[in-house]
């Protein structure tokens, strides 16, 4: 296998030369961009393998960039790195399909495990065609697509695609926020408020245009759970 590829996105000039310079000796390809512009477009044009992304960019809001790259290549795994360290961020930024969260200062050393640890899980994901069923459609999980029987389509984030997964390959029995953040996320339960989970879950109803309060895709057990239908 080639050197993976891995695009910084950070506006400071120091921080960025040692990430890069850190990820050279670790054996990556780094390639970089310092605005939220030039981010913006590297993130949905670039080949790479992984995406380091700070949050507080000239010219946007790195959460924006990841919102918008999420809809042109739902898979590509992204590690969210800032100095904004607050809960609502982490929220947002997980709800929208971060596969991790640094928070500065951090150390070169953490930084490059959790580089490390994202990509192996990505490459631990299936890689063959996978499809679901749902009533009204197909969700084609390698693609990160939902393809509906009226001919309409839409996209599904890295994480909506493996938490629909998740759900679909144990239909009929009750998973816990806890056990989706343990197993979909690899966090602690008591990492991350279940509301994360609770955002998620309703933007990917919406997708699979499932009425919450008549589910028949996705049901909701209170103070327990989901149940895939």
């Amino acid at each position: 296998m080639g050197r993976r590829t891995i695009l910084v996105i950070e506006d400071d000039p120091a921080i960025r030369r040692v990430i890069m310079d850190a990820l050279r000796f670790d054996g990556y390809e780094p390639l970089a961009a310092g605005t939220f512009v030039d981010g913006e477009h590297a993130a949905q044009t670039a080949t790479c393998d992984l995406v380091l992304l700070d949050l507080v960019l000239p010219g946007g809001d790195g959460l924006d960039l990841l919102a918008a790259t999420r809809q042109t290549r739902p898979t590509l795994p992204v590690i969210i790195m800032t100095a904004r360290g607050g809960e609502d961020d982490r929220v947002r930024g997980l709800s929208l399909g971060a596969d991790d969260y640094v928070v500065k200062p951090f150390s070169v050393k953490e930084l490059l495990a959790r580089v490390a640890a994202v990509l192996r899980r990505s490459a631990e994901r299936p890689n063959y065609h996978t499809e679901v069923a749902f009533p009204g459609g197909v969700a084609d999980l390698a693609r990160g697509q939902l393809r509906f029987d009226d001919g309409g389509l839409d996209t599904l984030s890295e994480k909506e695609a493996e938490v629909l997964r998740y759900l679909a390959q144990r239909p009929g029995r009750v998973v816990s926020r806890a056990e989706l953040l343990e197993r979909v996320w690899r966090l602690p339960a008591n990492r991350v408020q279940t509301r994360t989970i609770d955002m998620l879950m309703a933007r990917l109803r919406e997708k699979l245009r499932d009425d919450a309060a008549v589910a028949r895709i996705i049901e909701t057990v209170r103070g327990k759970g989901y149940v895939w239908r």
